[in-house]
């Protein structure tokens, strides 16, 4: 007798997994992409086009990849990206937008030529790191900042997120999200109902192509998603017990940036986080069907990009310290593994501390931002350290022997 569909197919907790997971990766990180596009200049029909656009990128690009690879293949938008895009130093939103591009165009080469994919392996990870560490710095200071001018909102934010981090982790950036929230509405700060309800809408800009921003924000930005999303992302889905080949997951969600990055949308990649709540046994007990969790989660991210124009005025409507506390506690966990990662290698701590100093400076030379310049202070130092390091090894090895008398 052939199976028909049960219950055991499609379990509760494939639909609940999911739902976990959308909501904390969609409300706990949304306020840094709407204050991405702020720092960008953006219109609010534009931040409003960026939000929707991921959205449909993660759901179809998700759907996509899960139904063609029998995996539960979670994606997201990079949030660590977002903090770079927003920290840069770019000319125009249109600039911004073709390094979107170019990140995504890179990320898809990785995905077409495997020779590239095995170079960028050979990063070193404490560098990466250090890049990524020094771009969210500024975000979490930013918070303490938002205690210090706003207490009586990021105070009892930070509490109830330092409480909810020793017994529920997973939900802790959830329940300081609803924390300001609460805070604000009883502050009297809420921000007006909605006159109609507006639909997700996409509003294309064409991208322009400038070689400063391209470099100071385009490779960056593909170096930051390469390292603290889609390599974590590949980790979890291992751990998880799915072999996942990374050719066609890069390939997919780099085609799905770049087609996606004249409506504002950054990047979109591999979760990490919020993929372990959608690839373990809690999500479907039968690992051969957990494929289907995937699914779902796309179709939430589907739902979300109808309703995301409502969601942003929402959040644009909030006071600025809001965001400020919102984004500073969102990045407090990318910090810490970034500074873990940075600091993993000892002979490689000086060059990543000078990677993280530069980064987190702000330094704009030539009209390209502290991120690259990091990137090229690392690998300077590092270099040179290798080379040193060779040198002595020649000398040693040329070193006439001494004969004993």
């Amino acid at each position: 007798m052939s199976a028909t569909p049960s219950a055991s197919t499609w379990p509760a907790s494939a639909f609940t997994s999911a739902l976990i997971a959308a909501i904390v990766g969609f409300g706990g990180t949304v306020a840094l992409i709407i204050g991405m596009g702020q720092r960008l200049g953006g219109t609010s029909a534009q931040i409003g086009s960026s939000v929707t656009a991921l959205c449909i990128g993660i759901g179809l690009a998700g759907a996509v990849l899960s139904w063609r690879l029998r995996m539960p293949i979670v994606l997201a938008w990079s949030t660590p990206g977002a903090a770079l895009v927003a920290s840069a130093t770019v000319a125009g939103y249109a600039d911004a937008l073709g390094a979107f591009a170019l990140a995504g165009a890179l990320m898809s080469l990785l995905g077409l030529v495997p020779a590239l994919g095995r170079l960028a392996a050979r990063i070193p990870t404490p560098i990466a790191s250090a890049m990524l560490a020094g771009v969210l710095l500024p975000f979490c200071l930013a918070l303490f900042r938002s205690v210090q001018h706003e207490m009586w909102l990021a105070l009892p934010a930070l509490l109830v997120f330092i409480g909810a981090r020793q017994r529920l982790p997973t939900y802790a950036l959830l329940l300081a999200l609803l924390a300001v929230v609460v805070l604000v509405l009883a502050h009297g700060d809420a921000p007006p109902a909605p006159a109609a309800l507006h639909l997700g809408a996409l509003q294309a800009t064409l991208p322009t192509f400038d070689p400063r921003t391209l470099i100071g924000l385009g490779v960056p930005l593909f170096l930051v998603t390469l390292a603290s999303q889609n390599l974590p992302g590949f980790a979890v889905l291992r751990s998880a017990g799915f072999d996942a080949p990374p050719q066609p997951i890069l390939l997919v969600t780099g085609l799905a940036s770049v087609l996606l990055a004249p409506f504002g949308a950054h990047s979109v990649n591999l979760a990490a986080i919020t993929a372990a709540i959608c690839t373990g046994d809690d999500a479907h007990p039968d690992r051969r069907q957990r494929w289907k969790v995937g699914l779902v989660y796309a179709a939430l991210y589907g739902a979300l990009a109808l309703f995301s124009v409502p969601l942003v005025a929402l959040f644009l409507a909030l006071p600025a310290g809001a965001i400020a506390t919102i984004a500073g506690l969102a990045l407090i966990a990318p910090l810490t593994g970034a500074l873990h990662s940075m600091l993993s290698i000892a002979d490689e701590r000086e060059a990543a501390a000078l990677t993280f100093i530069a980064t987190a400076s702000g330094i704009s030379l030539f009209g390209i931002g502290s991120a690259f310049w990091g990137l090229v202070v690392g690998f300077a130092a590092l270099g040179a350290r290798r080379l040193l390091q060779r040198r002595r090894a020649r000398g040693t090895r040329m070193a006439p022997a001494t004969i004993a008398p």
